[in-house]
């Protein structure tokens, strides 16, 4: 079985909306895309785990809690997966603890965190740093909504890209050997990022624009510069990311949706569903395609996987959790795909970056 170091999957939010962790019991969890035995099945032997909070004012103040705090709640809450289930889960925090699991046929899955959309920082690198002591290993620059100092890929430009600070930010995730994350930004912040940054940036869970026209998706000439710097574009399995039909529903629903009030967002999804019907799906073909691309423009060696499981119900068909790697891996086999070249898609791509990054810090921040 091909290993999988899968880039993001948004569990422990799920668990987070589902009650929290004793509401839980990951040896059989049916209500989420992820759970232990089909970690198993999907050959998952490491896992990036966003530790997102969302990023607006209402619901921070709804919850009454600031980004920072929420975001350490979330790292919590990895932790204590953790230590719950020591026989499946081990909190790695360099690309030697990714690799020496990821080689492994069992045994528990190198789990590492990343923080998704640099609201989660309060504006501070103190807030930076401390996520980073506390296992942090990638920070997505911005999530839906632009930050103080990031434009985001689905809000209005604010700043034409990084501010400033936003580059401050970046060269601190460099000296750190934190991983830039540039899912989720605009292309102007892309470009600035790539830029600024000394060390490999990576895309965590980002399709290619070349095949389906979604602002989430990478140009091609973000990705050859990407694969210049020895980055990883982990291509995402969101059915609006990789399918024309499903692309075209969620933006006329994000359209439609963009004037009506938060408090009547519900009932809104209600009526949408009801005259519209729900997105449709994507296939395997359509992921193949989106990691063909991105293999033939950026390279074998820098193209990965970043399902987003638990974070979306916008899925691909034969795609539908964390058992279903194999089949896209089959899909892949029988285009020509080499068992070497696989397991540089699985996992070897994003390790290597990873250890560039860390290669690129300063000796005293990389953890031992």
């Amino acid at each position: 079985m091909i290993s999988v170091a899968d880039g993001h999957n948004d569990l422990p939010w799920a668990i987070r909306a589902g009650g929290g962790l004793d509401a839980v019991d990951l040896a059989e969890a049916p209500q989420f895309h992820t759970d232990i035995p089909r970690l198993a099945a999907g050959g998952v032997r490491a896992q990036f785990w966003s530790v997102f909070v969302p990023g607006t004012e209402r619901w921070a103040r709804i919850e009454g809690v600031d980004p920072f705090t929420a975001t350490c709640e979330q790292i919590d809450i990895v932790h204590r997966m953790i230590h719950r289930w020591p026989e499946h889960f081990r909190l790695t925090t360099t690309a030697a603890g990714l690799t020496d699991l990821a080689s492994l046929e069992r045994g528990p899955v190198a789990s590492l965190l990343g923080a998704e959309g640099g609201h989660s920082i309060n504006n501070s690198l103190g807030a930076l740093r401390t996520l980073y002591r506390l296992g942090v290993r990638y920070m997505t620059l911005t999530h839906n909504q632009n930050n103080e100092w990031a434009d985001s890929a689905t809000d209005e430009p604010r700043h034409g890209g990084l501010t400033d600070f936003g580059r401050e930010v970046v060269a601190e995730m460099n000296r750190m050997g934190m991983m830039v994350d540039l899912s989720h930004t605009a292309p102007s912040t892309m470009a600035d990022a790539l830029d600024v940054s000394k060390a490999p940036v990576i895309f965590t869970h980002s399709s290619a624009l070349g095949i389906t026209d979604y602002p989430r998706n990478v140009p091609d000439e973000i990705l050859q510069r990407m694969a210049a710097g020895g980055g990883t574009c982990m291509v995402s399995f969101v059915a609006p990311f990789v399918n024309d039909a499903a692309r075209d529903w969620r933006l006329a629903y994000e359209a439609a949706k963009a004037n009506v009030a938060p408090d009547e967002h519900d009932a809104f999804d209600t009526s949408w569903v009801a005259e519209h019907g729900t997105c449709p799906m994507a296939t395997i073909d359509d992921v193949v395609r989106h990691v063909n691309h991105v293999r033939d423009v950026a390279g074998v060696d820098h193209v990965g996987l970043g399902g987003d499981y638990d974070g979306t119900t916008q899925l691909t068909a034969g795609l539908e959790d964390v058992a279903s790697y194999p089949h896209l891996f089959s899909a892949l086999s029988e285009q020509g795909w080499s068992d070497d070249d696989l397991a540089k898609l699985g996992w070897h791509n994003i390790a290597a970056s990873f250890a560039r990054v860390e290669e690129a810090a300063e000796e005293s921040w990389v953890a031992s």
